[in-house]
């Protein structure tokens, strides 16, 4: 039987940018936009109502005072813990990912990135996972303070590879390492950053500045 497609809410507020990323999605086979909202507030609406297995949010909502992308994660943090949410964004500045990923994002993809991207993020944050754009995620500090030099130099790359998405099949086959030992580091990483999961590994990589975004 075919898996069901995965419920997506798409939150921009440009008409024309939301009805060519609802063609684009639902170009794939897997995945379904099931409603749009214009404004930070209705997308908190919607989500809540509707609970989609993923929203996608813009940054930025233009006019009519509307909260920005940011406030929306923080907000849906609280009042529907757990629901995946990617930003899809024209800006990639450093302080823009660390706000969203702070916030609670399980995503950050770059509106000019290629498609392929963009699914690999929705997918990945369906799944519990983190997705970021791999133009965002440069090379790992050669040298970091003291008081983030916290994981070894494989956890690191652990982290980075979690980072773009990849499964933990996939870190192992990149590194050429058993899917038994990338388990083992993930424990290790868990423990050493004080988190329970993937999403949350990425993210405070990224604020201790253990990652670094270009």
């Amino acid at each position: 039987m075919t898996a069901a497609a995965l419920r997506l809410l798409l939150a921009d507020d440009h008409a024309v940018v939301r009805a060519g990323l609802r063609a684009l999605l639902e170009g794939a086979a897997d995945l379904d936009v099931i409603a749009e909202a214009d404004s930070g507030e209705e997308a908190v609406r919607l989500a809540i109502e509707l609970a989609p297995d993923v929203v996608l949010m813009d940054l930025r909502f233009a006019g009519n005072g509307s909260i920005d992308g940011v406030a929306a994660v923080r907000r849906l943090t609280s009042e529907a813990p757990g629901l995946p949410v990617v930003m899809l964004t024209s800006y990639s500045g450093r302080a823009d990912v660390v706000r969203a990923l702070e916030a609670g994002a399980r995503g950050y993809v770059l509106k000019a990135g290629p498609p392929e991207e963009l699914f690999r993020a929705v997918r990945s944050a369906a799944e519990g996972g983190m997705g970021l754009a791999p133009e965002l995620v440069g090379h790992l500090f050669g040298q970091v303070p003291e008081s983030v030099r916290d994981l070894t130099q494989r956890e690191a790359e652990v982290v980075r590879l979690m980072a773009d998405g990849l499964s933990n099949r996939s870190i192992a086959q990149s590194l050429y390492l058993s899917e038994a030992t990338i388990k083992t580091h993930l424990v290790r990483i868990y423990r050493k950053l004080g988190v329970d999961n993937r999403a949350a590994a990425v993210s405070e990589a990224v604020r201790r500045g253990l990652l670094e975004l270009t």
